[in-house]
Protein backbone atom coordinates (compact mmCIF):
# COMPACT_ATOMS: atom_id res chain seq x y z
CA UNK A 1 0.00 0.00 0.00
CA UNK A 2 1.03 3.91 -0.74
CA UNK A 3 -0.12 6.65 0.50
CA UNK A 4 -0.20 8.44 -3.38
CA UNK A 5 -4.29 9.00 -2.76
CA UNK A 6 -4.22 9.58 0.86
CA UNK A 7 -7.10 11.69 1.61
CA UNK A 8 -9.08 10.95 -1.94
CA UNK A 9 -12.69 9.94 -1.54
CA UNK A 10 -13.68 8.06 -4.36
CA UNK A 11 -17.52 6.98 -5.05
CA UNK A 12 -18.78 3.51 -7.14
CA UNK A 13 -21.87 4.47 -7.92
CA UNK A 14 -23.57 1.19 -8.82
CA UNK A 15 -26.78 -0.97 -8.61
CA UNK A 16 -27.85 -4.87 -8.58
CA UNK A 17 -26.28 -6.67 -11.44
CA UNK A 18 -22.69 -5.23 -11.11
CA UNK A 19 -19.81 -6.85 -12.95
CA UNK A 20 -18.20 -8.46 -9.65
CA UNK A 21 -14.49 -7.88 -11.43
CA UNK A 22 -15.49 -3.99 -12.19
CA UNK A 23 -16.56 -3.12 -8.82
CA UNK A 24 -14.02 -5.07 -7.00
CA UNK A 25 -10.79 -4.50 -9.04
CA UNK A 26 -10.87 -0.51 -9.01
CA UNK A 27 -11.63 -0.74 -5.58
CA UNK A 28 -8.85 -2.58 -4.48
CA UNK A 29 -6.56 -0.91 -6.93
CA UNK A 30 -7.93 2.71 -5.34
CA UNK A 31 -7.48 1.44 -1.82
CA UNK A 32 -3.86 0.09 -2.28
CA UNK A 33 -2.70 3.29 -3.14
CA UNK A 34 -4.10 5.28 0.15
CA UNK A 35 -7.92 6.19 -1.28
CA UNK A 36 -11.31 5.91 0.19
CA UNK A 37 -14.13 4.51 -1.71
CA UNK A 38 -17.67 4.25 -0.88
CA UNK A 39 -20.53 2.12 -2.72
CA UNK A 40 -23.25 4.46 -3.41
CA UNK A 41 -26.15 2.87 -4.66
CA UNK A 42 -29.93 3.76 -5.32
CA UNK A 43 -31.09 2.09 -2.07
CA UNK A 44 -29.41 1.41 1.72
CA UNK A 45 -28.65 -2.47 1.99
CA UNK A 46 -26.78 -4.68 -0.33
CA UNK A 47 -26.51 -5.12 -3.73
CA UNK A 48 -26.35 -7.92 -5.98
CA UNK A 49 -22.86 -8.60 -8.21
CA UNK A 50 -22.62 -10.93 -11.84
CA UNK A 51 -19.92 -12.41 -13.40
CA UNK A 52 -20.58 -12.29 -17.12
CA UNK A 53 -23.87 -10.70 -16.37
CA UNK A 54 -25.37 -14.15 -15.62
CA UNK A 55 -23.97 -15.64 -12.71
CA UNK A 56 -24.68 -14.68 -9.35
CA UNK A 57 -21.41 -13.40 -7.21
CA UNK A 58 -22.41 -12.19 -4.14
CA UNK A 59 -23.40 -8.74 -2.94
CA UNK A 60 -21.96 -5.66 -1.98
CA UNK A 61 -23.11 -3.30 1.52
CA UNK A 62 -24.12 -0.46 0.49
CA UNK A 63 -22.24 2.81 2.05
CA UNK A 64 -24.67 5.08 1.14
CA UNK A 65 -27.60 5.86 -0.72
CA UNK A 66 -27.31 8.09 -4.06
CA UNK A 67 -30.18 10.61 -2.80
CA UNK A 68 -27.98 11.19 0.06
CA UNK A 69 -24.85 12.54 -1.21
CA UNK A 70 -23.30 15.13 -3.10
CA UNK A 71 -20.44 15.35 -5.66
CA UNK A 72 -19.03 17.80 -3.04
CA UNK A 73 -18.51 14.93 -0.96
CA UNK A 74 -15.89 13.09 -3.09
CA UNK A 75 -13.10 13.34 -5.44
CA UNK A 76 -13.90 11.05 -8.10
CA UNK A 77 -16.62 8.75 -9.42
CA UNK A 78 -16.53 4.87 -10.48
CA UNK A 79 -18.96 3.40 -13.00
CA UNK A 80 -18.51 0.21 -13.16
CA UNK A 81 -20.64 -2.19 -15.93
CA UNK A 82 -22.67 -5.55 -15.94
CA UNK A 83 -25.53 -4.60 -18.25
CA UNK A 84 -28.05 -4.52 -15.83
CA UNK A 85 -26.74 -2.29 -12.69
CA UNK A 86 -26.49 0.87 -15.50
CA UNK A 87 -29.78 0.31 -16.74
CA UNK A 88 -31.31 0.45 -13.36
CA UNK A 89 -28.84 3.32 -12.42
CA UNK A 90 -29.68 5.21 -15.80
CA UNK A 91 -33.40 4.82 -14.95
CA UNK A 92 -33.39 6.91 -11.57
CA UNK A 93 -33.56 10.49 -11.64
CA UNK A 94 -31.65 10.92 -8.91
CA UNK A 95 -28.54 8.67 -10.00
CA UNK A 96 -28.47 10.74 -13.54
CA UNK A 97 -28.48 14.16 -11.55
CA UNK A 98 -25.34 12.62 -9.93
CA UNK A 99 -23.95 11.36 -12.46
CA UNK A 100 -24.38 14.90 -14.41
CA UNK A 101 -23.11 16.72 -11.43
CA UNK A 102 -19.89 15.15 -11.11
CA UNK A 103 -18.77 14.89 -14.56
CA UNK A 104 -19.83 19.37 -14.71
CA UNK A 105 -18.08 19.51 -11.70
CA UNK A 106 -14.51 18.70 -13.99
CA UNK A 107 -13.45 15.88 -11.40
CA UNK A 108 -12.79 12.38 -12.58
CA UNK A 109 -15.26 10.11 -13.73
CA UNK A 110 -14.16 6.46 -14.66
CA UNK A 111 -16.48 4.12 -16.85
CA UNK A 112 -16.21 0.32 -18.14
CA UNK A 113 -17.72 -1.73 -19.98
CA UNK A 114 -21.63 -0.88 -20.22
CA UNK A 115 -20.83 1.57 -17.49
CA UNK A 116 -21.07 4.49 -20.25
CA UNK A 117 -24.61 3.60 -20.56
CA UNK A 118 -25.83 6.11 -17.57
CA UNK A 119 -22.77 8.78 -18.86
CA UNK A 120 -25.49 8.48 -22.42
CA UNK A 121 -28.95 9.56 -20.13
CA UNK A 122 -26.96 11.99 -17.80
CA UNK A 123 -26.50 14.18 -21.28
CA UNK A 124 -22.28 14.58 -21.04
CA UNK A 125 -20.92 12.62 -24.16
CA UNK A 126 -21.98 14.84 -27.26
CA UNK A 127 -18.17 16.13 -28.40
CA UNK A 128 -16.13 13.83 -25.94
CA UNK A 129 -14.93 11.03 -27.02
CA UNK A 130 -14.85 7.58 -25.13
CA UNK A 131 -14.81 3.97 -25.59
CA UNK A 132 -16.76 1.44 -24.17
CA UNK A 133 -18.02 -2.82 -24.92
CA UNK A 134 -19.03 -2.82 -28.39
CA UNK A 135 -23.13 -3.23 -27.77
CA UNK A 136 -23.44 0.61 -26.30
CA UNK A 137 -21.31 2.12 -29.32
CA UNK A 138 -24.53 3.02 -31.30
CA UNK A 139 -25.87 4.29 -28.15
CA UNK A 140 -23.55 6.58 -27.39
CA UNK A 141 -22.51 7.69 -31.09
CA UNK A 142 -26.05 8.73 -31.18
CA UNK A 143 -25.73 10.66 -28.21
CA UNK A 144 -23.23 13.10 -29.81
CA UNK A 145 -19.86 10.64 -29.02
CA UNK A 146 -17.04 10.33 -30.97
CA UNK A 147 -16.78 6.38 -30.02
CA UNK A 148 -13.29 4.74 -30.86
CA UNK A 149 -12.01 0.94 -30.05
CA UNK A 150 -9.37 1.53 -27.47
CA UNK A 151 -8.31 -0.21 -23.89
CA UNK A 152 -8.39 3.54 -22.19
CA UNK A 153 -9.60 6.41 -23.64
CA UNK A 154 -9.23 9.81 -21.61
CA UNK A 155 -11.27 13.07 -22.97
CA UNK A 156 -10.66 15.66 -20.05
CA UNK A 157 -12.25 14.56 -16.90
CA UNK A 158 -13.67 11.43 -18.20
CA UNK A 159 -11.71 8.30 -18.49
CA UNK A 160 -13.66 4.90 -20.63
CA UNK A 161 -12.40 0.81 -20.88
CA UNK A 162 -14.10 -0.91 -23.00
CA UNK A 163 -14.37 -4.47 -20.69
CA UNK A 164 -12.82 -6.68 -17.89
CA UNK A 165 -10.13 -7.17 -20.18
CA UNK A 166 -9.34 -3.42 -19.77
CA UNK A 167 -9.41 -3.19 -15.98
CA UNK A 168 -5.20 -3.07 -15.84
CA UNK A 169 -5.29 0.21 -17.90
CA UNK A 170 -8.48 1.75 -16.69
CA UNK A 171 -7.09 1.26 -13.10
CA UNK A 172 -3.80 2.37 -13.80
CA UNK A 173 -5.64 5.73 -15.68
CA UNK A 174 -7.79 6.59 -12.78
CA UNK A 175 -5.67 6.42 -10.08
CA UNK A 176 -3.14 8.52 -12.33
CA UNK A 177 -5.71 11.40 -13.18
CA UNK A 178 -6.61 11.47 -9.46
CA UNK A 179 -3.13 12.03 -8.25
CA UNK A 180 -2.79 14.48 -10.58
Amino acid sequence: MTDRLQGRRVAILAADGVERVEYEQPVDALREQGASTELISLAAGDIQARDHDLEPAGSFPVDRPVGEVSVEDYDALVLPGGTVNPDKLRSDDTAVAFVRDFVNSGKPVAAICHGPWTLVEAGVVAGRTVTSYPSLRTDLRNAGADVVDKEVVVDQNLITSRSPDDLPAFCATLIEQLAA
